[in-house]
């Protein structure tokens, strides 16, 4: 009667042990997929007043600049109208994805994400690129109005095809960065706001009359560059390859900044 036993307290511990193995973890594309419709779904819920308050905002401020700026091609009323649709994109990808990883770190929320079997990079990028989204109607309606109050021509607006996703990312990252490496909830609110902040100040004035010390800040802003491609399509005659040139580096700094939120998220879930 030993025996039998035995073999079968040996083959329930060798089932028991099976049971136990995790399951492989996800590829980082299907993980990035689930995680950005997930994140698409509830920003769809929860992030359209605040997308109507962003655009809002953009529109009055180019409003109350064409009080002091003149309409046409000039340099100020490029800069301004890229600048305050750029700053859409600053509003709901920096400042709000800030807050986000913020309360989800205080909350305990990143530790639900560490149990998943999904690569931290796709969580990163999955919100990241839901919150970039989701910024394409107020940008788009922002374009158009500044187009069409400063009187600058269209021709160039596909261009946002490519400012969005790229400068979105750059912001999305940074913005997310802020709220995982922030120590307190507070701080990442409060990060994400000056971050948006120095969107508004840098993004919409024209850098020439600027001091050489906010120029220098300026040029560390990842939106800066997105600001300048569109400014540039709003020429009469683009240069498109300083649009491309320019493009690029938001490209660059976007993958940087997207780099930097992932290990941000990979510091914070294993504390």
């Amino acid at each position: 009667m030993t025996a039998p036993r035995a073999g079968s307290a040996a083959a329930e511990h060798a089932s028991a042990g099976a049971a136990a193995e995790l399951a492989p973890r996800a590829r980082l594309w299907p993980a990035l997929s689930a995680v950005y419709r997930a994140q698409l779904s509830r920003a769809r819920v929860a992030r359209i007043p605040l997308l109507f308050v962003a655009t809002f905002q953009s529109v009055g401020i180019m409003v109350l600049m064409r009080g002091v700026v003149e309409s046409g091609p000039g340099e100020a009323a490029r800069a301004v109208v890229a600048g305050s649709s750029v700053l859409v994109v600053a509003f709901v990808a920096l400042n709000l994805l800030a807050q986000y990883f913020g309360q989800l770190r205080a909350s305990g929320g990143l530790d639900h994400y560490a149990t998943l079997p999904v690569p931290p990079a796709a969580v990163v990028l999955g919100a990241a690129g839901a919150y970039a989204s989701f910024t394409v109607p107020g940008v788009l309606v922002t374009a158009v109005i500044g187009s069409w109050l400063f009187q600058l021509p269209m021709g160039g607006l596909w261009v946002l095809v490519a400012v969005v996703p790229l400068a979105g990312a750059a912001l999305a990252g940074l913005g997310a960065a802020l709220g995982l490496l922030a120590p307190r909830q507070e701080l990442a609110t409060l990060c994400g706001q000056l971050g948006m902040s120095a969107a508004l100040l840098l993004g919409v004035l024209p850098a020439g009359p600027m001091p050489q010390l906010l120029q220098w800040a300026r040029d560390l802003l990842p939106s800066t560059y997105g600001v300048e491609a569109l400014a540039e399509a709003f020429k009469p005659s683009p240069n498109w390859a300083q649009v491309a040139f320019d493009l690029g580096i938001c490209a660059a700094v976007g993958v940087v900044a997207l780099m930097l939120a992932t290990w941000a998220y990979r510091r914070a879930a294993s504390r």
